[in-house]
Formats: structure tokens, sequence, C-alpha cells
């Protein structure tokens, strides 16, 4: 394993997106979609599973968060695809496997719908299900910090982003022995108990980072989930994953249950003892089973 490197790369429409390579060199490439808001920064624990499972992790910022410039408007989960793209395209990269945790579990996903050619497999790690899912209740069993966020979202943009400009910058400040108060009730027990001194490292990090800019990046990144994809999952034909904890606060057990039945084939891992933080730490078994799916 080698040092994980932070590069530039342009966007044919002249923005520029911060990547983050790590891993092992020389692997097969997982495309790393992490949650919201987040940024890319060095995961010890992701870093190296993937060195150990013979993975080229390659992840990025999303626009608006680190260093990744903004769009003029909100884009779609599709436009994010879009990027993945152009990242993978800069690095040699035809053949892949991805991997969205939370608010980057659509953006796997997408991968699956619109890369298909290239994308072997993928997975989603507690991540949300479409908005207008049918038979969905989708904020139900969220809690009140999440309910109070996508109930601004669906309003727009403008207040959307003054809600996040009043809640964001506490979490975006935060040190690693805040992390878990930060979360407020978002943090089931489960999930509190889950935050080692290392992971609390690396949310605050993140947190830092993704509000390099302030809220933009967030605030596009929210409106994409309560909005259309651009693809619909009960068309991805790629081999797919779920894992989804049932107590989970953030994102709820019924939507990695709503994912698993809806998306063709798809490899159901739900648990009753899991939450949202709790999975990760999974991570090498959730990477040997995105492998198996690949056939690799």
């Amino acid at each position: 394993m080698t040092a994980p490197d932070t590069f530039p790369v342009t966007t044919p429409d002249g923005r520029t997106l911060e990547v983050l390579t790590g891993g092992d060199p020389d692997g097969f490439p997982l495309l790393y979609h992490s949650g919201t808001p987040s940024a890319a920064v060095r995961d010890p624990e992701i870093d190296g599973a993937s060195a150990l499972h013979g993975l080229r992790l390659v992840t990025y910022s999303r626009p608006g968060y680190g260093a990744s410039s903004p769009r003029s408007q909100p884009g779609l989960v599709a436009d994010d695809v879009q990027d993945s793209s152009v990242v993978l395209h800069h690095l040699g990269i035809e053949e892949f496997v991805t991997l969205g945790w939370s608010g980057g579990g659509p953006r796997a996903l997408g991968c699956a719908a619109l890369l298909s050619a290239g994308c072997r497999a993928a997975a989603t790690l507690a991540g949300v299900a479409p908005y207008d899912a049918d038979g969905l209740d989708w904020s139900a069993g969220m809690g009140p910090e999440n309910v109070e966020d996508f109930e601004h979202a669906v309003q727009g943009a403008e207040v959307y982003q003054a809600l996040l400009e009043r809640t964001l910058p506490p979490l975006f400040t935060s040190t690693p022995d805040q992390i878990v108060e930060s979360f407020g009730g978002l943090l089931t027990p489960v999930d509190a108990a889950c935050v080692t001194d290392e992971l609390a490292e690396v949310l605050a990090a993140t947190f830092h980072r993704a509000g390099a800019q302030g809220v933009i990046g967030a605030r596009d990144d929210g409106l994409a989930l309560v909005t259309s994809w651009g693809f619909d999952v009960s068309g991805i034909h790629v081999p797919v994953s779920v894992w989804q904890g049932r107590q989970d606060a953030m994102v709820p057990y019924a939507h990695g249950a709503w994912l698993a039945a809806q998306i063709p084939g798809a490899r159901p891992h739900l648990f009753e003892d899991e939450g949202h933080l709790s999975l990760v730490h999974q991570i090498d078994r959730i990477l040997g089973d995105l492998k198996d799916l690949a056939a690799l």
C-alpha cells in the first residue's frame, strides 16, 4: 500500500474535481462514493481494507465539497455519475467496482445503471432509496435532524441553504471528541458505541473538508437526493449488494429493504443489530462480497 495521493481532474465544462487514490496501486479499481456531507479524505479502515483485497481505491469530492468546483446550478445524481466517468477516464480505468455509503449509495447505483459497460458490480452501504419510491414512507424512522433537513430540501435551494447555514457550521468545525454529540438524534446506541477514536478522527476530517466552501456542496448533494436521480433502479442489471441495518436513524432500514426488493437480482445483507456507522466496520466483508459479485 502506498500513501494516498490527492490531485485535481478537470471536467469538460472546466470544473475541477478533487480526486484521492489509495489502496493497492496495482489492484482492480474500486470507485468509492462517500456520504452526505463529506469530501475526499483518507479513511485508514477503508484504505487498508482496499489494499488487503487487492483493490485500487479511487474517490473524489463531489461538486462544492473540498476543492471540487461547484456546478453553476444543482445537478442530478446522474450528473455525479458523469463526473465519476471523467475521473475514471483520466486514470485510464475501463472496468471497476463501486461502493457508496449513505448519500453516496445512489451514486454507486447510478454507476451500475449508467456506466454498466465498465461497472462489474456495485454495493450500497446504508444508502438512501429514491425520494419518490413507490410504497416507501421515505422519512419514517429518520432522526429529527434528517427529517427537518429533507423537509427543507424539497422546498428548493434557497430554503434549504438557509437551513444548512444554521445547522451545518457546528458539524463542519467539530473536533473528534465532539463527533458523537454533533450527530444529535441521528445516532442510535449501536452507532454511538462503534465510534472509535480513529473513526471520530476520520469523520471530523471529512466534515471539515466538506465545509471548505461553506454549505454549497451539502446543499446540492441533498437536493439531488430528493429529485429525480436520472435513472431507474429497477433497470439495473449489474450485480448489486445492499447493506443495511435496522439500528439506523439516518437512513432507515426500510430504504435498504426497498432497494433490495426493487433492484433485479440484488444480494441483500439486512441486519437487525447494525446501524449507520457500525456497518462500515464490516468493510472487509463488504469488499469481499463485492469482489465475489464481480467474479474477481
